[in-house]
């Protein structure tokens, strides 16, 4: 089953709701240039404190992998704190939370806990009051005083792209001189049910203690080769025990602290998949060793240009918005492995589904939010997609030549890859991103590398999703196995629209699919019975992007022709998906000029206002319905469903609960026709009374529109990205 499936049957049946907690109402202060970054400014941006209850990784409800996690530089682990009062947790940050290629199991409540000793007495962390936890942008701190003056302070950064490291100081802040031992212990939070129950098991090695992972190939759960390893490095020379699922590693020499000196122990964290994986990664676990304040400081100094790239322009009171969206990205991205041969931003590391895979959709809104502190990264991510981008002589599907899949993950459909889907592509925005990220990085070499690429995703649009070639394509279904029946084609055109769910594509309201046939007569795919206002309203701007690009790389004739195509894309929108009874843009129905008014208003509406496609008249009965409280301007604006539409229903995916990126959208085509007082107003409302967004809470997959409660996948990629432009009020 499809990832995003298994989250809208989840969204469907549950219709769970989260407490929301709603904040104060954003000033009206004007942007100005961000201060200069110091951490504490954005400590506990996220609340980063907890402990999984089981190995197991979450489904739907948060009862495993509700920690909101942090990670780093692309690692497939993660961790959080402990939480205050849980002294069993103390001296060792929570997990580390590792993916199994595919899915995210927890390792261990805490796996590396730090022990001091002195006169073989183990000393109580907490012996001189509370403990601090902190979380600050690129590290997790602990702060403990052990009473009698002495003072532990543990930090946890990513080092590089498979590495934590981990540092423990003791300073002696007393009068008396101290001799202190160390140790660490941990255990397996071993999973309860076969076949993943056995796949770990501990092994002391001479620098500190490895899990080795066994082959199991659970397509649903679990998947492992057998060649995967989690392993600790100790710098110190130590000895480690292993007694089942817990291991004890001991220090071998004692440590001294006279009055006023320090001490730090420094250890990483690596995880890996291959033994060739390791052999890349030795040296910068050497290196972290050697030098661990110059990695430290590394680190740091790249957090710093990170959060100053983000709060550059933004209002004071938006900027811990904007460093959260930036440490959720950060967080989700993962470096390349198995069949992702670029690095890319996941949906979230804290849903089952949405954690070992890229999206196209996702990604192209992603690299966007990305380009404005990292726009290396940006690239890598759009690259990530056309990796798998189908080329004319591919042997089982050369009628795709030029799609973008919807999804791809470690492992492809000809292994056990039951994530990877090609029913479908995603909504055309690739043009846009890679503009957007050229803006960011100036790279022309990017445009040149990307452009045929571009060019032939358009042309595969035409090519298989025109059916009457009125100019006006429609979503649709691959040639595909899965695409087995018509009620799959729909399922797969609806997936197609990233808008799963919406009542614009209900059967039992009309929706059906037809065959797209090549000169040959062979299906070449199949098309939903309606042209499809967003769909159509991306092309036009994604043509007007590939003429920018063409323009720059010198290709005036191309240009030329690409902004003649756009245009005209743009006037059948215009003239063809507009009703002037209703005040809105409407799917309209194939082969004829009925338009689809009955299935209500839907934010899709708004995409021709943000692609500068509408006229003036159009833009200003479209903006009083975006103003309206009784159609999208509800308690958190532009539910995807029209407050007033028989099929609106707060909770149902997208049948109503608010997204970031349609908001982003609809606050874009506001600005675009000068209505930016609106645009103004709608975001400081959007910012206050989301739920959590702008108090410690995660940033979420979307919001109830009528109570500002979240909903669904907590750290969500995209709408962090889009709020990085949304709070400079771009």
């Amino acid at each position: 089953m499809n990832p995003r499936t298994r989250a809208l049957a989840v969204a469907l049946v549950s219709g769970t709701l989260l407490a929301g907690v709603v904040a104060a109402p954003a000033s009206s202060a004007p942007p100005g240039p961000a201060d200069t970054t110091r951490p504490a400014d954005y400590r506990d941006i996220l609340d980063r404190q907890g402990s999984p209850a089981a190995a197991l990784p979450d489904e739907a409800d948060g009862r495993n992998n509700s920690v909101n996690v942090f990670a780093d530089r692309g690692a497939w682990h993660a961790y959080a704190l402990p939480k205050t009062g849980d002294t069993a947790a103390y001296g060792g940050f929570t997990g580390p939370l590792y993916i199994a290629q595919e899915y995210p199991w927890w390792l261990s409540k805490a796996f590396s806990r730090l022990h001091l000793t002195e006169s073989g007495k183990q000393l109580d962390l907490a012996a001189g009051g509370t403990p601090r936890f902190t979380s600050q942008p690129g590290r997790l701190l602990q702060s403990y005083d052990l009473g009698g003056g002495l003072r532990l302070e543990l930090e946890l950064r990513f080092s590089s792209q498979r590495t934590a490291l981990v540092r423990a100081e003791v300073r002696n802040t007393g009068r008396q001189t101290r001799t202190l031992g160390a140790g660490w212990t941990g255990s397996l939070l071993r999973p309860e049910d076969a076949p993943m129950k056995d796949a770990p098991q501990l092994r002391a090695t001479g620098r500190g203690v490895g899990v080795d992972f066994a082959k199991v190939r659970e397509t649903w759960d679990y998947l492992t080769d057998g060649t995967e390893r989690f392993e600790i490095t100790h710098r110190e020379p130590v000895r480690t025990t292993v007694d089942g699922d817990t291991y004890r590693t001991e220090a071998l020499a004692p440590v001294t602290l006279r009055p006023g000196r320090s001490h730090s122990f420094d250890w990483t964290e690596s995880y890996t998949f291959t033994e060739a994986e390791r052999v890349r990664e030795a040296p910068a676990v050497r290196s972290a060793l050697a030098r661990p304040d110059a990695a430290a400081a590394s680190a740091d100094a790249r957090w710093r240009r990170y959060v100053d790239s983000v709060t550059r322009g933004v209002p004071r009171e938006d900027r811990r918005v904007a460093v959260k969206a930036l440490e959720t990205l950060v967080t989700n991205w993962r470096g390349a492995a198995g069949k992702l041969a670029h690095d890319g931003i996941t949906p979230s590391i804290s849903y089952k589904w949405f954690t070992g895979g890229l999206w196209s959709w996702d990604t192209w809104k992603q690299a966007v939010g990305t380009a404005r502190f990292e726009p290396s990264l940006a690239q890598s991510q759009i690259r990530s997609m056309f990796d798998h981008q189908i080329r004319p002589d591919s042997a089982t599907r050369p009628q795709d030549a030029g799609m973008i899949p919807d999804c791809v993950f470690y492992n492809d459909p000809a292994r056990d890859g039951g994530n990877w889907n090609e029913r479908n592509s995603k909504p055309p925005l690739a043009a846009w991103s890679v503009w957007e990220v050229y803006a960011k990085s100036g790279d022309r070499s990017f445009l040149r590398e990307m452009y045929p690429k571009l060019t032939a995703y358009q042309d595969w649009w035409y090519r298989t999703r025109d059916h009457d070639r009125n100019g006006l394509a429609e979503y649709g279904a691959t040639v595909d196995a899965a695409n087995n029946s018509p009620e799959q084609q729909l399922v797969a055109a609806a997936w197609e629209s990233g808008m799963d769910n919406a009542p614009r594509f209900d059967a039992a309201l009309g929706s059906a699919v037809v065959e797209n046939k090549g000169p040959d007569g062979k299906v070449v795919g199949y098309s939903v019975n309606q042209e499809s206002v967003d769909l159509n309203a991306y092309l036009a701007a994604d043509q007007g992007y590939l003429a920018r690009i063409a323009r720059e790389l010198g290709k005036s004739g191309e240009a030329r022709a690409w902004d003649k195509k756009s245009r005209a894309t743009h006037a059948a929108v215009r003239e063809r998906m507009y009703d002037p009874a209703t005040g809105w843009f409407h799917d309209k129905a194939l082969g004829g000029a009925t338009l689809l008014t009955a299935r209500g208003r839907g934010i899709e509406g708004a995409v021709p206002m943000w692609t500068g496609t509408a006229s003036k008249e159009q833009a200003k009965a479209v903006r009083a319905k975006l103003n309206d409280p009784a159609e999208f301007a509800t308690k958190v604006p532009f539910p995807t469903v029209a407050k007033s539409s028989p099929y609106f229903q707060p909770t149902k995916y997208w049948r109503g609960p608010v997204w970031l990126d349609q908001a982003y959208f609809a606050l874009g085509g506001l600005r675009k026709y000068g209505y930016d007082r609106d645009a103004d107003a709608l975001t400081g409302q959007l910012l206050a009374q989301a739920g959590g967004l702008k108090g410690n809470g995660p940033i979420m997959e979307n919001y109830d529109p009528t109570t500002g409660a979240p909903l669904n996948s907590t750290n969500f990629s995209w709408s962090a990205a889009l709020l990085l432009p949304m709070v400079t009020r771009d």
